[in-house]
């Protein structure tokens, strides 16, 4: 494994942790709140976000149009059996999503949540750095590779583990002030 590889995966696996950041509530509507929602659409689980478009007409809404009009009641099901806790508000054409404020304790629960995402993220890192590590070390106990050259790989892995799992610690930090801000 090269040296781009490993920083690419690593790349993704911080991706991943800020899309999953993404799908926590912080008091304010935002679209990727909807992104887990699978649609049982004609027999498949499908996306909402493919089966219907998402706005956000102000700060504490959230509307959801879905292009086929007969689909509507399986989107507002399939919102109510979600655990966002929302209850939707269909009229007939449009579903709307009321964003409550959250309260001190849901606001603690979040804040959790995102640490574990934050952890799950540094978990994969960490997979990431040991498997590289291990292919380093199996090559140079092959002799394809000189001890100091093994080291100076293993020590460029670190530096790359390190600085993808600081950006983890930077988002949650970013995504727990979010959470708390009233």
């Amino acid at each position: 494994m090269k040296l781009p590889e490993i920083e690419n995966n690593m790349k993704k696996a911080v991706d991943a942790t800020r899309r999953a950041f993404n799908t926590i509530r912080t008091g304010r509507a935002n679209a990727s709140l909807l992104d887990k929602v699978m649609v049982e659409y004609y027999g498949s689980p499908t996306p909402l976000k493919s089966l219907a478009s998402i706005s956000t007409p102000d700060a504490t809404t959230l509307a959801i149009q879905p292009f086929d009009p007969t689909s509507l009641a399986v989107v507002e099901k399939a919102i109510m059996m979600s655990d966002l806790g929302l209850t939707p508000n269909n009229d007939g054409s449009i579903i709307r999503l009321n964003i409550p404020p959250l309260t001190s304790d849901r606001r603690q629960e979040f804040v959790k949540l995102a640490g574990k995402y934050a952890e799950e993220g540094k978990v994969s890192i960490r997979n990431i750095r040991r498997d590289a590590i291990d292919e380093v070390r199996k090559k140079e106990k092959n002799s394809d590779l000189s001890q100091d050259e093994s080291r100076d790989l293993q020590d460029s892995i670190q530096k790359l583990t390190d600085k993808y799992v600081n950006q983890i610690d930077e988002l949650l930090a970013a995504k727990e002030e979010d959470i708390s801000t009233v």
